[in-house]
């Protein structure tokens, strides 16, 4: 039987734990302003309601009422117990789970991984230099010694062992070669390299750490490109090729373009073009987006004009949806027949390419001309079909200026007004402004001090630390106790964060009406200032504590006679309150 999780390991675990990677591993999640917005995965709706807030942990549905946090999140969304949530939580973030006593140590295998693929990466660019077939394959693309420095391009040799022999000399390290994707286990036991006879392109992570690999055969072997499989180092739905190159060469992106390959990344950059990106052998994901738009608010995706490229187009359209807030823009560049990125900048130098982008569609463009293409728009029926096909897609765009002008694009094509096109498309106000409103009253004036108090120290816990426990003593009302313990709490732990103080209550009584306050996040344009609040919380509760005491002292003093101290204090907090009084009385 396992033991028991030491509380200080899920206090650390949940305070260093990212809600918002946890749960973007699990639902699309969207950025607007501080918070970040989804379709609820616990309910159905068409517009976002969910929203999570990587400041406080917390996330919260205005429209079926779910919140809690990245634990509590895993234990519903995955169907987990709490050990269970626990141990995958702990598995995201490469950490072993102590059992009855520990500490909260790094799983020191993730520094070991990132230690080695950064030298195979070394090796294979070593071993380039001395493989002449390979150096003349990369200048007839055009590919100088600089570029394949930067980028620290490498070659695999056609053999199977040449990883293995230089860095598995023993079976931890061979385990390892596996872990990080490189060897392949036998059938008949022992391991091979992966990657033989192709030239290696190192994926970097933010912080410019190999991660996984990216291989190209030279001539017409197949696969023509081979990728690192999933590890614990690398996801091909979050990874970029030449991001992090991206971001060392420029100081503001303006834009980024996502191209088809490893090759157009390179050759682009070997041509100045330098904000080029490429997936990874993968659709682009949420997650993708999400990187892109953390550093631009230009995205173009430069796609094949062919059926696959539109295909291609289409599958990052329906992706990109949910994150087109205000302010950002995605096109779409569809390349000349024949052509990729690549081999047109070899031939007709960047200008060409910079024309491409300069013709790219925007996404309500693109959108709209291939969903007329699939129905006859001068009927009134094919108009009928129009409509309903945008449907979907219009509910997945984020309330704002640009969903209305996409609306207004799309009433002119079927040729209706825009009013009686979003009535037909049921857009009404969404569950979060419902839920919005809803939370402003909940934070109203009709709240107890208590409940004001209790609910706002869960969004600020560092306010508890002016709070004064002895003043505070003899409050005796209902939620006291919640209160004062939530300010001891704080102030033997300054810094905690409000999701580690929430899972402190998990398993008392009182935890789920604290996860309902916690969750009664305040929506941005809720303007509250929380210090100011709690100054005025402070006063009205230590006033609170004052009456509570004399009630309790004169209580005492109809039972038996007060000690002495006990009549000076019944006296001393009478008088404070007479002068009180009557400095509030005067003009």
């Amino acid at each position: 039987m396992a033991g028991r999780i030491p509380q200080s390991f899920i206090d650390d675990l949940v305070a260093r734990a990212d809600i918002v990677e946890v749960l973007g591993s699990r639902i699309e999640l969207r950025k607007g302003g501080r918070e970040y917005k989804a379709l609820c995965p616990f309910h159905n709706e068409k517009s976002p309601s969910f929203t999570v807030s990587p400041d406080k942990g917390f996330y919260h549905c205005f429209g079926c009422g779910a919140h809690g946090t990245a634990l509590g999140f895993l234990m519903e969304h995955d169907h987990l117990s709490f050990p269970e949530a626990v141990e995958e939580l702990a598995g995201m973030m490469g950490v072993e789970v102590p059992r009855e006593a520990g500490n909260f140590q790094r799983d020191t295998r993730i520094d070991q991984l990132h230690t080695l693929m950064d030298a195979v990466a070394q090796a294979y660019a070593d071993i380039l230099r001395d493989t002449p077939e390979a150096v003349e394959y990369l200048k007839q693309r055009g590919i100088d010694g600089q570029t394949a420095r930067e980028f620290r391009i490498g070659w695999a040799p056609d053999a199977w062992d040449t990883v293995l022999k230089r860095f598995g000399g023993d079976h931890e390290r061979v385990e390892l070669l596996a872990a990080a994707g490189l060897v392949i286990p036998r059938d008949t036991g022992g391991h091979y390299d992966r990657f033989r006879g192709r030239v290696m392109f190192p994926i970097r992570d933010a912080r410019g750490r190999t991660v996984g690999f990216g291989g190209r055969v030279i001539g017409d072997g197949e696969p023509k490109y081979l990728n690192s499989p999933e590890t614990v180092l690398f996801h091909k739905g979050r990874e970029l090729y030449g991001l992090y190159e991206a971001r060392q060469k420029l100081r503001d992106i303006d834009r980024l373009v996502v191209v088809e390959g490893y090759m157009d990344v390179v050759g682009l950059a070997r041509n100045g073009i330098r904000f080029a990106v490429a997936t990874l052998g993968t659709a682009t994901t949420g997650d993708h987006l999400d990187r892109l738009f953390r550093l631009t608010n230009e995205v173009v995706f430069s796609f094949d004009g062919d059926r696959a490229g539109r295909k291609a187009a289409w599958r990052a359209l329906e992706n990109a949806l949910p994150k087109i807030t205000d302010g950002r823009a995605l096109r779409f560049a569809f390349m000349p027949d024949g052509q990729d990125p690549d081999s047109l900048v070899a031939k007709e130098g960047s200008g060409a390419f910079e024309r491409v982008l300069d013709a790219a569609l925007p996404l309500s463009d693109f959108m709209i001309g291939e969903l007329t293409a699939q129905v006859d728009a001068e009927s009134a029926e094919g108009r009928a079909q129009l409509a309903e096909l945008a449907r979907p897609l219009v509910a997945q765009l984020p309330d704002g200026v640009y969903r209305e002008l996409v609306i207004d694009a799309l009433a002119e094509a079927v040729s209706l007004g825009p009013a009686k096109l979003r009535s037909m498309l049921g857009d009404a106000p969404t569950a979060r402004r419902r839920g919005e409103r809803q939370a402003r009253r909940s934070m109203g004036q009709r709240a107890t001090p208590m409940r004001r108090a209790i609910t706002l120290l869960l969004h600020e816990p560092a306010a508890a630390l002016d709070f004064d426990l002895e003043l505070l003593a003899g409050l005796e009302r209902p939620g006291a106790d919640i209160l004062k313990r939530l300010v001891a709490d704080v102030q033997a732990r300054p810094g905690v964060s409000p999701a580690v103080l929430l899972e402190q209550w998990r398993g008392d009584p009182n935890f789920g009406h604290l996860q309902k306050l916690a969750a009664a996040a305040l929506p941005e344009d809720v303007q509250i200032d929380t210090a100011a609040e709690l100054r005025g919380v402070h006063g009205q509760l230590v006033e609170m504590a004052r009456a509570d005491r004399v009630e309790q002292l004169r209580d005492l003093a109809v039972e038996r006679r007060l000690t002495a101290g006990e009549g000076d204090e019944l006296r001393q907090l009478l008088a404070a309150k007479a002068q009180r009084d009557k400095t509030a009385d005067s003009p």
